[in-house]
Protein backbone atom coordinates (compact mmCIF):
# COMPACT_ATOMS: atom_id res chain seq x y z
CA UNK A 1 0.00 0.00 0.00
CA UNK A 2 2.68 2.48 0.92
CA UNK A 3 4.46 2.03 -2.04
CA UNK A 4 1.39 2.12 -4.27
CA UNK A 5 0.70 6.03 -2.63
CA UNK A 6 4.69 6.44 -3.39
CA UNK A 7 3.94 6.16 -6.72
CA UNK A 8 0.98 8.00 -6.89
CA UNK A 9 2.70 10.52 -5.24
CA UNK A 10 5.60 10.59 -8.10
CA UNK A 11 3.46 10.69 -10.48
CA UNK A 12 1.27 13.61 -9.11
CA UNK A 13 4.68 15.41 -9.11
CA UNK A 14 5.65 14.54 -12.35
CA UNK A 15 2.50 16.22 -14.05
CA UNK A 16 2.47 19.00 -11.75
CA UNK A 17 5.87 19.64 -12.69
CA UNK A 18 5.08 19.11 -16.86
CA UNK A 19 2.04 21.36 -16.34
CA UNK A 20 4.04 24.30 -14.74
CA UNK A 21 6.87 23.73 -17.50
CA UNK A 22 4.26 24.51 -20.02
CA UNK A 23 4.13 28.03 -19.25
CA UNK A 24 6.55 30.33 -20.91
CA UNK A 25 8.30 33.27 -19.14
CA UNK A 26 6.43 36.62 -19.79
CA UNK A 27 9.73 38.41 -21.19
CA UNK A 28 10.16 34.98 -24.00
CA UNK A 29 6.32 36.32 -25.25
CA UNK A 30 6.94 39.91 -25.01
CA UNK A 31 10.53 39.38 -27.33
CA UNK A 32 8.61 36.92 -29.74
CA UNK A 33 6.30 39.53 -30.36
CA UNK A 34 8.61 42.16 -30.60
CA UNK A 35 10.94 39.97 -33.71
CA UNK A 36 7.43 39.11 -35.36
CA UNK A 37 6.74 42.86 -35.25
CA UNK A 38 10.27 44.22 -36.35
CA UNK A 39 9.79 40.95 -39.39
CA UNK A 40 6.53 42.23 -40.24
CA UNK A 41 7.71 45.97 -40.87
CA UNK A 42 11.25 44.71 -42.40
CA UNK A 43 9.20 42.28 -44.68
CA UNK A 44 6.18 43.91 -45.44
CA UNK A 45 2.34 42.16 -44.48
CA UNK A 46 2.50 39.66 -47.55
CA UNK A 47 5.70 37.96 -46.18
CA UNK A 48 5.25 38.32 -43.06
CA UNK A 49 1.68 36.64 -42.77
CA UNK A 50 3.32 33.36 -44.96
CA UNK A 51 5.96 33.02 -42.06
CA UNK A 52 3.63 33.55 -39.41
CA UNK A 53 1.44 30.68 -40.59
CA UNK A 54 4.45 28.45 -41.52
CA UNK A 55 4.05 25.34 -39.28
CA UNK A 56 7.47 24.93 -40.20
CA UNK A 57 8.47 28.77 -40.16
CA UNK A 58 10.56 30.27 -37.22
CA UNK A 59 7.48 31.99 -35.72
CA UNK A 60 5.61 28.56 -34.93
CA UNK A 61 7.63 26.41 -31.77
CA UNK A 62 4.73 23.62 -30.51
CA UNK A 63 2.03 25.20 -29.03
CA UNK A 64 3.86 28.51 -28.76
CA UNK A 65 2.62 30.48 -31.91
CA UNK A 66 2.23 34.02 -33.64
CA UNK A 67 -1.44 35.64 -34.42
CA UNK A 68 -1.84 39.13 -36.15
CA UNK A 69 -5.30 40.66 -35.99
CA UNK A 70 -6.80 43.95 -37.21
CA UNK A 71 -8.72 46.35 -35.43
CA UNK A 72 -11.91 44.95 -37.09
CA UNK A 73 -11.16 41.46 -35.30
CA UNK A 74 -10.07 39.93 -38.87
CA UNK A 75 -7.17 37.24 -38.75
CA UNK A 76 -4.16 38.39 -40.61
CA UNK A 77 -2.17 34.90 -39.60
CA UNK A 78 -2.75 32.68 -37.32
CA UNK A 79 0.48 30.23 -36.36
CA UNK A 80 -1.78 27.38 -34.38
CA UNK A 81 -4.70 27.68 -36.75
CA UNK A 82 -3.78 29.02 -40.21
CA UNK A 83 -7.44 28.12 -41.34
CA UNK A 84 -8.50 31.32 -39.40
CA UNK A 85 -6.71 33.42 -41.28
CA UNK A 86 -9.60 35.79 -43.22
CA UNK A 87 -12.09 34.98 -40.52
CA UNK A 88 -13.16 37.43 -37.87
CA UNK A 89 -13.02 36.68 -34.97
CA UNK A 90 -14.59 40.10 -33.14
CA UNK A 91 -17.34 38.62 -31.08
CA UNK A 92 -15.38 35.39 -30.32
CA UNK A 93 -16.43 34.34 -26.76
CA UNK A 94 -14.31 32.99 -24.34
CA UNK A 95 -15.90 29.43 -23.85
CA UNK A 96 -15.68 29.06 -19.93
CA UNK A 97 -16.35 33.23 -19.21
CA UNK A 98 -18.63 34.44 -22.09
CA UNK A 99 -15.99 37.52 -22.39
CA UNK A 100 -15.10 39.12 -25.52
CA UNK A 101 -11.72 38.28 -25.48
CA UNK A 102 -11.08 39.77 -29.01
CA UNK A 103 -12.39 43.28 -28.45
CA UNK A 104 -10.44 43.35 -25.03
CA UNK A 105 -6.91 42.71 -27.44
CA UNK A 106 -8.22 45.80 -29.51
CA UNK A 107 -8.68 47.74 -26.48
CA UNK A 108 -4.76 46.61 -25.68
CA UNK A 109 -3.90 47.29 -28.89
CA UNK A 110 -5.27 50.55 -29.41
CA UNK A 111 -3.98 51.81 -25.53
CA UNK A 112 -1.87 54.63 -25.34
CA UNK A 113 1.05 51.49 -24.58
CA UNK A 114 -0.16 49.89 -27.73
CA UNK A 115 0.46 46.71 -25.39
CA UNK A 116 -1.46 44.43 -22.59
CA UNK A 117 -2.27 41.27 -21.20
CA UNK A 118 -5.24 39.39 -21.89
CA UNK A 119 -6.48 36.10 -20.27
CA UNK A 120 -9.30 33.70 -22.02
CA UNK A 121 -9.65 30.26 -22.76
CA UNK A 122 -8.65 28.86 -26.49
CA UNK A 123 -8.58 25.68 -28.08
CA UNK A 124 -4.79 24.36 -27.95
CA UNK A 125 -3.55 23.47 -31.64
CA UNK A 126 -1.62 20.63 -30.09
CA UNK A 127 -3.66 19.16 -27.10
CA UNK A 128 -6.94 19.56 -29.25
CA UNK A 129 -8.26 20.76 -25.73
CA UNK A 130 -9.88 24.04 -24.67
CA UNK A 131 -7.25 25.29 -21.90
CA UNK A 132 -6.77 28.38 -20.16
CA UNK A 133 -4.00 31.06 -21.67
CA UNK A 134 -2.59 34.24 -21.15
CA UNK A 135 -1.77 36.28 -23.71
CA UNK A 136 0.76 39.45 -24.82
CA UNK A 137 -1.24 41.86 -27.39
CA UNK A 138 1.64 44.22 -28.84
CA UNK A 139 0.52 47.31 -31.50
CA UNK A 140 2.17 47.22 -35.16
CA UNK A 141 2.67 50.79 -36.17
CA UNK A 142 0.88 52.38 -38.64
CA UNK A 143 -0.80 48.56 -39.81
CA UNK A 144 -4.14 48.83 -37.76
CA UNK A 145 -3.27 45.57 -36.35
CA UNK A 146 -1.79 44.01 -33.36
CA UNK A 147 0.85 41.11 -33.07
CA UNK A 148 -0.18 38.40 -30.21
CA UNK A 149 1.65 35.86 -28.50
CA UNK A 150 0.26 33.20 -25.56
CA UNK A 151 1.17 30.53 -23.23
CA UNK A 152 -1.08 27.83 -22.12
CA UNK A 153 -1.84 28.60 -18.38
Amino acid sequence: MKKALSVVAMVAAVCFMASTALAIPDADLQGLATKAIAYYKANGKEKAVAAFNDPKGQFVKGDLYVVVIDYNGIVAAHGGTPALTGKSLYDQKDPNSGKYFVREMIDAAKSPTGTGWVSYSWMNPVSKKIQPKKSWIQRIENANSFAIVGTWQ
